[in-house]
């Protein structure tokens, strides 16, 4: 109980920054109950967007680490997945990323939020790694600080210093049962302990390496896991890297008054929740676009590619061209219809369709 004051008095803020905070939340909350893009779209095109915001995701996370991989170096490499050798180490690195964010995302309502299921996504984030085996699965044996190095990799500062290799475990400890209470509890909001969790996760920065990347995987987790299923259809780490320098400068901020007598979380609070509402609107926005292909499936947009092609085609030359069966294409056409995209002209045999 006593942790869980101390939690609730750090989100306690001035009346300003406390309206900032929960008019954010109230957006975030209302655009979620909005956001019903399960029902919109084809299992087909969910699939479709999930994968594209994996190599999104992906690309983003690693290269806020200055990972150099492209978005379409990251889509090569997922085509390749089943191969397990990648040449490189920023291969390795995005390779561990796309296969841990994918199960996430399929299964994250059976994937309890414990300290045995962080040490486990630690030993997969190494798991193609070769030269970093030896610290798979176990907290860091030395101190890791946080620096800051120019282009030729002198020092320029140090961000911060994380918590001594020696208190870690305890620590780690006790952060996750605090916020596996405040879950349960339900007195604080859930994008509050996330955004405290993801922090002090952070601040401990409990692993050897690995940390920042191990971070926003668990953020993905623990927001879908408190209801919040916009996440795998816009890619929070993208949002990330656009505010990179923000983002470090955030948590540095926050940082420096951390278990002080005047802690002041609310940078990294109003930061987190910011990239949130940027990522639920966007799902929204996806969600009611008027791009046809969005609510299709991968054969009904094949249908409807053909048909866009040409001024006016018949369902027999719909058939030679994409080489579905007519019934296929009669119920793709039918739907088309009904969206009002296409438009029959003439009679029986003679019936063709055009776009309007």
């Amino acid at each position: 109980m006593a942790e869980l004051h101390r939690l609730s008095k750090r989100l306690q803020f001035p009346f300003e920054v406390n309206n900032k905070i929960y008019n954010l939340i109230s957006q975030i909350d209302a655009f979620n109950r909005e956001f019903q893009i399960t029902e919109k779209l084809s299992p087909q095109t969910i699939k479709r967007l999930t994968k594209s915001v994996l190599v999104t995701s992906t690309g983003s996370s690693n290269r806020i680490e200055w990972n150099k991989l492209s978005n379409e170096e990251v889509e090569s490499l997922y085509s390749k997945m089943n191969i397990k050798k990648f040449k490189t180490r920023d291969e390795q690195e995005v390779a561990w990323y796309l296969e841990v964010l994918a199960m996430i995302f399929e299964n994250y309502q059976s994937v309890n939020f414990s300290e045995w299921v962080i040490l486990q996504l630690h030993e997969m984030m190494l798991k193609y790694v070769e030269k970093d085996t030896w610290h798979r699965w176990k907290y860091k044996f030395w101190p890791n600080r946080v620096e800051a190095r120019d282009y030729k990799g002198n020092l320029v500062k140090v961000i911060f210093n994380p918590t001594n290799p020696a208190f870690t475990p305890i620590k780690m400890k006790a952060l996750i049962e605090r916020a596996q209470k405040a879950f349960k509890e339900k007195n604080i909001h859930p994008l509050l302990i996330i955004a405290n969790f993801i922090f002090e996760y952070l601040a401990i920065h409990p692993f050897q390496d690995g940390n920042w990347r191990t971070s926003r995987i668990l953020t993905n987790l623990l927001l879908l896991k408190s209801g919040y299923v916009f996440a795998p259809f816009v890619s929070h780490e993208s949002l990330v890297e656009s505010k990179k320098v923000e983002y470090y400068k955030v948590l540095a901020k926050t940082q420096q008054t951390w278990k002080t007598k005047h802690e002041d979380m609310s940078a990294w609070i109003l930061f987190f929740l910011e990239i949130a509402k940027q990522q639920v609107s966007k799902a929204i926005s996806l969600s009611k676009t008027d791009k046809i292909d969005i609510h299709l499936s991968d054969i009904q947009s094949k249908v409807w590619q053909t048909i866009l092609a040409h001024t006016n085609i018949s369902r027999q030359e719909i058939q030679k061209k994409t080489g579905l069966s007519d019934s296929t294409i009669k119920q793709v056409i039918n739907k088309l219809i009904h969206m009002k995209k296409i438009e029959r002209i003439g009679e029986t045999r003679s019936v063709k369709y055009r776009v309007l």
